[in-house]
């Protein structure tokens, strides 16, 4: 089923942005982890819309219910699920989606692939809404890895043209992770983050959106996860990464900067730190040949402009078969990125919790 995703650790997700409801079942869990479901509030909070003007005006309380697979504030082992209620819809402002797909986004495939059955309204199961079950998911994954000494945390590292520092790609630390964890806006320099706000402010005044790229890092995870070929780290992180509604590009480590360089340039010296071998440099992102190095794991993830935006744009009728055009009414983010990042980390929570149970198996647990 395209929304069931993984190996050892199974993630369905389900409903539509104005159904009754949205959700997820996350099956393969070990038993006996505790839960905390006020830090699963925390990560629900950092993406949940109308909070400010750099995110849309729909307002959602966005507070799971737990159904099943937690019992006295543990996994029971048996499938985790959770409903999370659709409360603030105006589905009227998509009224005539149905026969004008709006540029950008998936009404005319949707409507194609589905038969015209598909729920339109806001988006319907396309909705960038079914991201708040994928946090849920990685607030619940992120818990279990932090136990073991596995930490996950991401930044806007740009958005339009205005660019953040980068994650120091060896020496980032818990600390660093934690700081920016706590951060009001998710970057590592607040100058910068400044003016990524009055980028986005900018797009917005013009009825407008704009774009971004998420760096996320996770460090502490111990070497030799993976498989090469067809089942390899980068394969099965970019899998649920794309499941991110505008999510367009991944790169690791150097990524597309490394087509540029020489072989004496892109790679990285294996020394000994103790016992340990390490890179002395980590342009290679953690990963060589689908395998965990024991490096710092480093990608980034690129995010297209929203495409509702309140500019005149060309669209067809779709049952008269003529062109005409549409003003998207709605509420929408002018910068889809801001609220993106904890829902790149919870896929890359979701995603190594898997690959790690695939590892070890009982042991890990």
């Amino acid at each position: 089923m395209s929304s069931t995703w993984g190996n050892q650790l199974k993630l369905s997700i389900f409903g539509e942005s104005h159904g009754d409801g949205i959700g997820v079942v996350l099956d393969g869990l070990p038993s006996g982890e505790e839960i905390d479901q006020g830090e699963i509030l925390t990560q629900m909070a950092r993406r949940a819309p109308g909070q400010n003007t750099l995110s849309t005006a729909r307002k959602e309380k966005d507070q799971p219910e737990i159904l099943s697979g937690l019992f006295e504030g543990h996994t029971t082992g048996t499938p985790l699920c959770a409903m999370i209620r659709n409360q603030d819809t105006h589905s009227k402002d998509y009224s005539e989606l149905k026969i004008h797909p709006r540029p950008g986004h998936a009404d005319y495939t949707g409507a194609i692939r589905y038969n015209g059955y598909n729920d339109y309204r806001g988006g319907g199961h396309f909705s960038g809404r079914l991201t708040a079950p994928l946090t849920f998911s990685g607030a619940v994954c992120r818990q279990i890895l932090k136990r073991r000494g596995i930490l996950i945390a991401a930044h806007l590292f740009s958005v339009g043209k205005v660019k953040d520092i980068p994650f120091d790609p060896t020496k980032t630390t818990e600390k660093d992770l934690h700081t920016l964890l706590q951060a009001p806006f998710p970057v590592l320099n607040t100058d910068a983050g400044q003016a990524m706000q009055q980028e986005i402010e900018d797009a917005r005044q013009n009825g407008d959106s704009v774009g971004g790229i998420i760096e996320c890092i996770a460090i502490g995870l111990p070497a030799g996860i993976g498989s090469p070929m067809f089942d390899g780290i980068e394969n099965r992180l970019s899998s649920i990464l794309f499941g991110v509604p505008a999510v367009k590009g991944i790169e690791f480590g150097n990524g597309f900067a490394a087509a540029s360089l020489h072989g004496s340039e892109n790679n990285d010296d294996f020394i000994l730190q103790g016992d340990s071998v390490r890179t002395e440099t980590n342009r290679h992102g953690g990963i060589l040949g689908g395998i965990t190095t024991g490096m710092p794991l480093l990608f980034r993830a690129a995010l297209k402009p929203t495409p509702s935006i309140f500019q005149k744009q060309k669209t067809v009728d779709l049952h008269e078969h003529t062109e005409t055009t549409l003003t998207i009414h709605g509420r929408h983010d002018p910068c889809i990125a801001v609220r993106a990042v904890p829902v790149i980390e919870s896929a890359a929570a979701t995603a190594l919790l898997d690959l790690l149970l695939e590892a070890y198996g009982y042991e890990f647990r």
